[in-house]
């Protein structure tokens, strides 16, 4: 349980839906004792994990946290049916939710595609974001300049071969649990537990994903390394990432980009790629001193 002024809060979660865009996005609020900044916290999760990538995190820190289901994810709508889904446009479903709930200012934590988001956003409207907290990611993937013609053929081939597919049938929740452990960058059966309690449902046979199939088709169209340049480059707000030394970041994938962040504080921790899940103390700690360094 999280500590305020050596008094236990107590950490409640609701459900929250949000009209945006024509379309639901769903919601994971906890409550709990604003900073002294007055900035509450909005959570954007990584690619094919849901709102519940957060719960480890939201039982150790003291600021309300609204996590997201990116659209396409856990409880939040599909995007229109035969539409191209694009990274992108993520961007501007956070900032119609913090409308919504009338949040001026707010500190954004991402971890991994939310990382990409979340940096983004921060780019996009520095003006709004107090404070940028990023795991496991630092700006979105890129696609080189001269594969940018063979990913849009591959995308439009994998939508059109769509409808052939089915996605897989698990016999129980447990089985498909298992199964979620050998995910990108893996992950221990706690943890996906805790993703599969938002992420499947019934079918006839068994249980499935309730993810957008087309998450798993190429994208159409990134960001160059140029433009995500540019975009970090316009960041304003202070700025943690923390990478696990088992995950993406201690491999060394997004060093290069460090320099692009005006005053980043990069801490190291143990851990793989869902560090913030497996390791949520550890990481807890190092975003609790770094909110408290940077209160403005």
């Amino acid at each position: 349980m999280p500590e305020s002024a050596g008094k236990m809060v107590e950490r409640t979660s609701t459900e929250i839906r949000f009209p945006v865009w024509g379309q639901t996005i769903a919601a994971r609020f906890w409550d709990g004792v604003v900073d002294a900044s007055g900035v509450p916290i909005i959570a954007l999760h990584g690619w094919l994990d849901n709102a519940n990538s957060f719960a480890p995190l939201a039982e150790l820190l003291n600021n309300p946290i609204l996590a997201i289901d990116a659209a396409g994810h856990g409880y939040s709508d599909h995007r229109p049916e035969q539409a191209a889904t694009h990274y992108i446009d993520h961007v501007r479903d956070v900032v119609a939710v913090a409308d919504a709930q009338g949040w001026e200012q707010f500190i954004l934590l991402g971890h991994s595609m939310g990382a990409g988001v979340a940096c983004l956003v921060a780019a996009t409207f520095p003006e709004r974001v107090q404070r940028l907290l990023v795991i496991e990611g630092l700006g979105p993937p890129a696609t080189a300049e001269d594969k940018v013609a063979e990913s849009l053929r591959k995308a439009i081939d994998g939508m059109a071969a769509l409808p052939l597919k089915r996605k897989p049938v698990y016999p129980s929740k447990e089985a498909a649990a298992e199964a979620r452990t050998g995910g990108f960058g893996g992950l221990d059966i706690a943890s996906a537990v805790k993703l599969c309690e938002r992420g499947l449902e019934k079918t006839d046979g068994g249980w499935t994903w309730r993810t957008d199939a087309r998450l798993r088709l190429a994208s159409s169209l990134r960001l160059s390394e140029a433009q995500i340049e540019g975009f970090l480059r316009a960041i304003a707000s202070p700025t943690l990432l923390i990478v696990g030394e088992q995950g993406m970041g201690g491999s060394g994938l997004f060093d290069h980009r460090l320099a692009w962040v005006n005053g980043l504080t990069v801490k190291r921790l143990p851990g793989r790629h869902h560090l913030h899940m497996e390791n949520a103390a550890a990481v807890a700690e190092v975003i609790t001193s770094f909110l408290n360094e940077t209160l403005e």
